[in-house]
């Protein structure tokens, strides 16, 4: 465990381990929980599908595009879950493909027509 006190800024860093350069690392989901094997019942988003969801997640610029940086105030879901898990899917994309979701960052599905 590691413990930090509310509002406090949690920083985290994801590194993918590869000897392949043209690879990039993307947060794609990053949802919290106060309970370690359910992440659906009682949740809370920080980012789903590359969009911000928390007002304190930011995301920060690396140099190596094997890591990828945020961080987010510590919460907490009610006083009697004391702990607060985090799990988050990353996106492996190919550097320099700028038609990639790892590059077009938060991107809403458009809405089809249904007219004739």
């Amino acid at each position: 465990p590691y413990y930090i006190d509310l509002n406090q800024n949690l920083y985290l860093q994801a590194c993918l381990h590869s000897a392949d350069p043209n690879l990039k690392v993307f947060v794609d989901t990053c949802v919290a929980s106060p309970d370690p094997y359910d992440f659906n019942t009682l949740a809370y988003d920080l980012v789903r599908h590359g969009c911000r969801r928390d007002p304190s997640y930011v995301t920060y610029y690396s140099p190596n595009s094997h890591l990828a940086r945020f961080k987010f105030n510590a919460f907490e879901f009610i006083s009697r879950h004391p702990s607060v898990y985090l799990k988050c899917e990353l996106m492996v994309c190919r550097r320099g493909d700028f038609s990639s979701h790892c590059y077009q960052g938060c991107t809403s599905r458009a809405k089809r027509d249904t007219s004739s």
